[in-house]
């Protein structure tokens, strides 16, 4: 019988975030809880921890990992037309564990990093993670679920965690360990995104209105819906036609006054 795979290599990814309200680029508050886990595991398991970026080495805001506790950040680099998931699987093949944020801080990302790299690995991915725990060549994780549901779910090593921003750790800053540590280009194999030349990049006008049909229920139900999860009503559509399910939605939002045409 074959020993468990014991943890030896932790790689975490991080990206480059943005001030909600003022858009100055800093660390992503996603990828520093997943840096927190991965201190806390490479601490406990004596396992060797990397920290990659793929991207522009030049960029200041990847120093503030240095901040929250990296003793180094390796930048792969990564241009526009590049595809940043193939660019880090290739480099993480040979780790154990791979860590990762949710999705960035930018108005428009997608969060599909984290599957991509795990596609690209052939690996498990463990998504929306408050914490993580490895023990016996397994990973175990306990995911957030809408209104305050929780649950535990593991998978066997090697495999990509992907970190929930609520997650069960508090960063810490601090200046002297931006000063000591240091931020090294990398070479990396590099593949080009052929769907790059498909999108075009810009700062957000304004920010999506997610629609919404109005409350006409009294307040004690609308208290004991936020606390259980039996069906607030609607319709399942899973026959028919393309057309008919569209027709059925269009009902929906005439209804509740969502469009008026």
């Amino acid at each position: 019988m074959n020993a468990p795979q014991q943890i030896r290599r932790i790689a975490v990814l991080v990206s480059v975030g943005r001030h909600p309200l003022s858009g100055a680029r800093r660390y992503s508050r996603n990828d520093a809880a997943a840096l927190e886990i991965g201190l806390a595991l490479a601490d406990k398991h004596r396992a060797q921890l990397a920290v990659l970026h793929a991207g522009d080495a030049a960029e200041p805001a990847l120093a503030e990992y240095l901040a929250l506790g990296a003793r180094e950040v390796e930048v792969l680099a990564c241009g526009a037309a590049d595809d940043p998931g193939r660019t880090l699987a290739a480099r993480v093949k040979d780790y154990d564990l791979v860590l990762t944020g949710t999705r960035a801080e930018g108005a428009y990302d997608t969060g599909m990093l984290p599957y991509q790299v795990a596609a690209a690995l052939g690996r498990p991915l463990l998504a929306a993670a408050v914490d993580v725990g490895v023990a016996d060549g397994r990973a175990t994780v306990r995911q957030f679920l809408p209104k305050g549901l929780r649950r535990r779910v593991e998978a066997v090593l090697p495999a990509v965690v992907a970190v929930h921003p609520l997650a069960n750790v508090q960063p810490r800053y601090a200046y002297a360990r931006l000063r000591a540590g240091a931020i090294r280009t990398a070479p990396a194999a590099r593949f080009e995104d052929a769907g790059a030349a498909a999108w075009t990049l810009g700062a957000p006008e304004r920010k999506p209105v997610r629609l919404a049909a109005a409350e006409k229920r009294s307040g004690h139900a609308r208290m004991l819906s936020a606390t259980t999860t039996e069906s607030r009503g609607g319709n399942v559509v899973n026959g028919g036609t393309s057309v008919e399910k569209a027709q059925v939605i269009l009902a929906y939002l005439r209804e509740h006054q969502l469009i008026d045409y």
